[in-house]
């Protein structure tokens, strides 16, 4: 449904080396670099970052997984390029019943989530 859209960050170059290596288990890298701004995706851009000199506001941002790996694979990277843990991979029947996600803070306190939607 969506075609892209911009998260503002506090710190340009700490948002860009977060997301290459948390979006890099899901097939999305660094593919435009303007001044100011960057953007991900797997082959055109669909998630932009933009510097903000005042503080933005944190959001929620969830991004698909193709398999339970990946949300996995996401988590672990997300955490080591300096997130913050808000919920480690795993099922959450609550919302439905194959529903596997994981959720990380970034360096500007997005809630920020991988998520897969299939059965095991």
């Amino acid at each position: 449904m969506l075609d892209h859209m911009t998260l503002h960050v506090a710190d340009l170059a700490a948002g860009k080396a977060f997301y290459a290596a948390a979006l890099a288990p899901l097939g999305y890298h660094q593919i435009v670099e303007h001044e100011g701004v960057a953007a991900f995706g797997a082959q055109a851009p669909q998630f932009w970052m933009a510097g903000s000199e005042s503080a933005p506001t944190p959001i929620h941002i969830a991004f698909v997984a193709p398999d339970r790996a990946a949300v996995d694979a996401f988590y672990e990277a997300a955490m080591a390029a300096g997130g913050r843990d808000n919920g480690a991979p795993g099922l959450r029947p609550h919302y439905h019943e194959h529903y596997y996600g994981a959720y990380v803070y970034d360096p500007d306190g997005n809630n920020v989530e991988a998520v897969c939607h299939l059965p095991a």
